[in-house]
């Protein structure tokens, strides 16, 4: 089973860097939300986690407590663990969250999961645009905007009422659009960090990022 545990008390999912992002959707507890919108993506958890998420109009970053990866090099490294707070050693989780392979490849990832009493999927025609009421998660395919949003009901509310639309009935595959990789250029996906392209590039690597993933 690619999703390894999950604890509804403590609020974390730990899985397998092949799982896919919906087998994790999947396997959540009743009003635990983990942090990407059901979908599914090229490259199950470990393509999202190097990619840096999809959709998020948050810092996924401090969603992620735990990795363990293996490098370029053949080093197997275990970073984080299963509290927030977790200062054991460098902090190589969040620079390893959207650095598109440059520090190697996810085994294992625990994940913080959200608690909410309500969610919403909706879909409307047009352009990505900032939405007056900011959903969790925020995306454009093709000719339309797609917002999933989760908490308290009155907050999913009003999330319905400024956005509009109608509501999302089956969770996308977004695999098809992407038969050669998903990277960063014109494509049939776009969020507010990047337009997603088929077998597309990655961002450039700043000089001290590619010092640290030269060390590992």
């Amino acid at each position: 089973m690619p999703v390894l545990k999950v604890s509804a008390a403590d609020q974390y999912l730990i899985a397998t860097g092949d799982t896919s992002l919906l087998e994790v959707w999947e396997a959540l507890p009743d009003g635990l939300f983990p942090p990407f919108p059901p979908v599914e993506l090229p490259g199950g958890l470990d393509g999202l986690l190097k990619r840096g998420g999809f959709a998020q109009t948050f810092f996924v970053g401090s969603e992620v407590l735990g990795l363990t990866f293996r490098s370029p090099k053949g080093h197997t490294i275990r970073a984080g663990g299963l509290t927030v707070k977790n200062v054991q050693g460098y902090d190589l989780v969040r620079p390893f969250v959207g650095s598109f392979g440059a520090m190697g490849d996810v085994q294992e990832a625990t994940l913080r999961l959200r608690p909410g009493r309500a969610w919403l999927f909706l879909r409307r025609r047009g352009e990505l645009a900032q939405a007056p009421f900011k959903p969790r998660f925020l995306w454009q395919e093709l000719a339309h905007t797609y917002a999933f949003h989760f908490g308290h009901p009155l907050e999913v509310r009003r999330f319905a009422e400024t956005f509009g639309g109608e509501e999302v009935q089956e969770p996308p595959d977004y695999t098809g659009f992407f038969p050669n990789g998903m990277g960063v250029g014109p494509g049939n996906l776009i969020d507010m960090r990047f337009s997603w392209a088929d077998g597309g590039n990655r961002p450039q690597m700043p000089e001290a990022y590619r010092r640290l993933a030269d060390a590992l």
